[in-house]
Formats: structure tokens, C-alpha cells, sequence
């Protein structure tokens, strides 16, 4: 049975460049780049090649490249620093970010008592801007903390207008990238942001590693202490070979970028076409030109037929994920479908369905006749 890996917006598989960029690290360049004898200058070598590639790749300073664990830890650190060290009273979000925000913005305003907004969310789950601007009127030191793609849905939100209107109003802004970068041209250099995070897994990179853009002279303190790596912004030994690794990867996504967006896009096309045919009553949640990676369908499927979907697919090799919340074995429906959808169309099964270019139609049609099977 050919398994089917259909959960890339959960994490991708690592290109097989990248394996090897890490492997060589790890086996040669093993020093500590702490350490100022040869071996600790080589790592260290590497480390600040890999910083300059990343910087490159988005059109920044070197310097304003954090390396970190994960989006998550970028996302804690960004958001926790900006309340405590750069004294912001009141942070706008919506509730459809992801759950390495919201937890964080919910623990900030217990711990701090800031103000917390949600803007709008319209019903294909874009973020009403219009909206935006009116809580902005309010002046208060403000940070916006907005993402670039929805994890669940796909939507993309226009952030250099966003980045605009918050520089109007003088408020910081935060976008978590971690499901753009690799898959959209992103030029920080002319982009209204302040903050940003990324996570090396999304675009077929190793786990474990991330980055945040911190705007020069920004004033972000550190999270945590014990060390002066990372400019003193990120204490802790850096892992050498994940950040080689990540570097390699967002090079080769970049490289590859225009073939494997029209080979991607070409895969979810073919599949919405199928569905039609197959499921004239499916509806896509969110718009329809959302990124090319994500499709994110609600089924016309009985209850019965809903409670085993996932399980159903699992045992035919095929990995999708139902879009609900990130802890496994919630029973709780997805909170971003729930700002979107009604209450009975809750009941029924949404499939996120996330590409990569190792996917093939083949794949495609595996998936859309394990749904006729059910």
C-alpha cells in the first residue's frame, strides 16, 4: 500500500540536500561556536554563513536574524518582550492565529493586565481591515500580531497594508510567517514590520530550529539567560547543524520556488476539480485563492461517516489533518472554523489538505477515492 503524505502544513519532509548539508555538520564541524580555538571558529564559520544566507533570502541585515527553537519560542519571545521591556499596554490579534500566539497573548493579559482586541474575521476568513483601522484609532502603545497564512485555511493577509496602517497609527507589528516562508517571496527589507518568526520544518528543513526578524534597535530583551550567544537576545549553546540545515533549506526553497509553486498549485487545482465531480455539495473554507499549499473542504458527509474520517484515511495510508485543534485527540472543534462556520456545519468533516512538490496526482487520486470508499 503507497502511503500518502497529504500534512504539510503540519510539517514537511526534508529535502534530501538538506539531510546532507546537516550530516556533514554534525560529522566534521562538531566544535562549539563559542569556542575561539579552530574548531569553535569553524562552527562559528558556519553558523554566521548560514545567518547571511537567511538575511540574504529575505533582503535584511545579517544582525537582524535571531536564531531560535521554533516559531513558537520566536512567537513567546517577541510578544512577552514587547509587553515587558518595550512597554506595550495593548496588543490587537484575532482569533484565528495560531495557538503559539493566542496562548500567549491570553497568558500576557493575566500576568499583565494589557488590553487584548480581536479584529474581525469576515466570513472567508480574511481579516476585516476595515475593522483594524478602528481599533487603531484608540492611542495606546499598541502591537499588532496578525499572521501572514493561516495554518488551517490558507488565507493570506496583505501585510505590507497592514504593516502600513499600523505605522500610521504608530503601533509595532508582529506577523508569524511560519507557514510563508519557503513558499512566498518575502522582502522584509520593504515590508512595514517590526517583528516576524519562522519554523525550519515548514519548508522542509529539520525541526527543532526557527528564526526571528527583529527590527535593528528594536529593544527586545531576552526571554531567558545564560549566556551571550545570539547577541545576548538568545542565551544557549547554538545547534550548528539545525541552522545549516534550515539555511539550506529556505536556499533550495527560494531556488525552486516558481517550479514547485506551478507544480503545487497544478496538484490543488486537479483535486478541487475531482471533488466536484466526486462531491458536487464540498465547499472550500476560506477563499479560493488562498495559498497554493493549503485547501482546507468541508464534506457532505453523514455523522457516522464524520466521526471516522480521519481514522478511515489513516488505515488506507493517507495522512490529512481535520483542521481541529493542535493538541492530538481534542474533541474540540478547530477554533479557527469555528469563528467561520455555523454551528451545523461544525458537525460535519473539514479536511486540511497540505501540499508539497513531493506530492503527485497520484496521491491526489488515492485520497479522493478513499473518500468515495467511505
Amino acid at each position: 500500500m503507497k502511503k500518502v503524505y497529504l500534512d504539510n502544513a503540519s510539517t514537511t519532509q526534508l529535502r534530501p540536500e538538506v539531510l546532507q548539508e546537516m550530516t556533514k555538520v554534525l560529522s566534521e564541524d562538531y566544535g562549539n561556536p563559542s569556542s575561539t580555538h579552530g574548531f569553535g571558529r569553524n562552527a562559528k564559520s558556519i553558523l554566521e554563513l548560514s545567518r547571511k544566507s537567511i538575511a540574504k533570502q529575505l533582503n535584511v541585515s545579517a544582525q537582524e536574524i535571531i536564531f531560535t527553537s521554533c516559531g513558537t519560542e520566536a512567537n513567546n519571545w517577541i510578544l512577552r518582550s514587547a509587553v515587558k521591556d518595550l512597554k506595550v499596554q495593548r496588543i490587537i490579534t484575532s482569533k484565528i492565529e495560531h495557538h503559539a500566539v493566542l496562548y500567549v497573548v491570553q497568558a500576557l493579559q493575566r500576568e499583565f493586565d494589557i488590553q487584548v482586541d480581536y479584529v474581525a474575521v469576515k466570513p472567508n476568513g480574511e481579516i476585516d481591515i476595515t475593522d483594524l483601522v478602528d481599533l487603531l484609532s484608540l492611542e495606546t502603545k499598541t502591537l499588532v500580531s496578525l499572521m501572514h497564512v493561516n495554518n488551517e485555511i490558507g488565507t493570506v493577509l496583505d501585510v505590507d497594508k497592514v504593516g502600513r496602517i499600523c505605522e500610521q497609527h504608530n503601533a509595532l507589528f508582529h506577523s508569524d510567517m511560519v507557514q510563508s516562508v519557503g513558499k512566498i517571496e518575502i522582502d522584509l527589507q520593504h515590508l512595514p514590520i517590526d517583528f516576524m518568526s519562522a519554523s525550519a520544518h515548514k519548508f522542509h528543513g529539520p525541526k527543532g530550529v526557527g528564526f526571528a526578524y527583529v527590527k535593528k534597535n528594536s529593544g527586545l530583551q531576552p526571554l531567558f539567560y545564560g549566556g551571550e550567544q545570539e547577541k545576548g537576545l538568545r542565551p544557549g549553546t547554538e545547534a550548528v547543524h539545525q541552522i545549516a540545515g534550515m539555511a539550506k533549506a529556505l536556499e533550495l526553497s527560494h531556488t525552486n520556488l516558481e517550479k514547485e509553486r506551478d507544480h503545487i498549485s497544478e496538484l490543488k487545482n486537479y483535486l478541487v476539480n475531482q471533488l466536484e465531480v466526486e462531491f458536487p455539495a464540498f465547499e472550500i473554507n476560506g477563499t479560493s485563492d488562498g495559498i497554493y499549499t493549503i485547501l482546507n473542504v468541508l464534506l457532505p458527509f453523514s455523522d457516522d461517516k464524520t466521526a471516522m474520517i480521519l481514522f478511515h484515511l489513516d488505515m488506507k495510508g493517507i495522512a490529512v489533518s481535520r483542521g481541529s485543534a493542535c493538541q492530538s485527540g481534542s474533541t474540540r472543534p478547530s477554533h479557527v472554523l469555528a469563528e467561520m462556520l455555523s454551528n451545523e456545519d461544525l458537525k460535519k468533516p473539514s479536511l486540511r489538505i497540505s501540499f508539497s512538490h513531493f506530492n503527485t496526482k497520484e496521491d491526489v487520486d488515492l485520497l479522493v477515492q478513499a473518500l468515495k470508499s467511505m
